[in-house]
């Protein structure tokens, strides 16, 4: 009689584990949870190089270097990077370091404050080797969704899904037009102070603040389209 009931309760723990298992794991997963729900995939960012090589010329920069150097100085400026560096290929060639002089001279010329531009040397196999010129950029990590799915009706911890918040952020990195909004968000803009003082004044006076607006139904306007 007890080895009967010995080997139910063996069988029943074999079931019940069996069980467990086809379940799969809880809803959160396995391992330490996160701090918060939204904190498992945060935004993220990875650094990276945008730079042109530009090759020596005893006659100066030329109309296609001046080409490309324009398209860097607009990336530049849509990155918001904090420097722009010239890397001159080592070994003392007086035309090399003549050139990246120039170079400096013309993204100056471009636009680019002096003060953002910085020269500096790099081990090159060769002195007349291409003189570099680049900046650092950074680039929003899209988190990867869905690779791995637990039990989501196994809810007795109250836990949220292991992927909860991954599709919301993996859609915020592939929109962020600047990621370096995710590591330092912008400045504000300063506002506009004759708007404002316009505003002040007809309210001082009674009269209505916001700025006056058509009505077209009424006015029977419409916009002319262009045949």
């Amino acid at each position: 009689m007890i080895g009967r009931t010995v080997r139910t309760v063996l069988l029943a723990a074999v079931a019940s584990a069996s069980l467990a298992a086809c379940m799969g794991g809880p809803a959160g997963g396995e391992g330490p949870m996160p701090l918060t729900p939204t904190s498992r995939y945060s935004l993220q960012v990875e650094p990276g190089v945008d730079r042109i090589a530009l090759a020596v010329r005893e006659d100066g920069v030329s109309p296609a270097q001046q080409a490309a150097l324009g398209a860097l100085i607009r990336r530049f400026g849509a990155e918001r990077a904090t420097a722009l560096r010239i890397q001159a290929p080592g070994g003392g060639d007086v035309v090399a370091g003549d050139f990246a002089y120039r170079i400096k001279a013309a993204l100056e010329h471009g636009g680019v404050p002096g003060h953002l531009i910085q020269i500096e040397g790099y081990d090159a196999p060769d002195a007349r080797a291409p003189v570099l010129v680049g900046f650092e950029t950074l680039e929003a990590v899209v988190p990867q969704c869905g690779l791995q799915w637990n039990n989501l009706a196994r809810t007795a911890r109250n836990e949220t899904s292991s992927n909860f918040g991954c599709a919301v952020n993996a859609n915020l990195a592939a929109q962020i037009a600047n990621p370096r909004d995710i590591v330092t968000p912008r400045n504000m803009t300063a506002s506009d102070q004759g708007r404002r003082a316009v505003v002040f004044d007809n309210y001082r006076k009674g009269e209505a603040t916001a700025a006056p607006q058509e009505d077209l139904i009424a006015n029977e306007r419409v916009s002319q389209a262009v045949d």
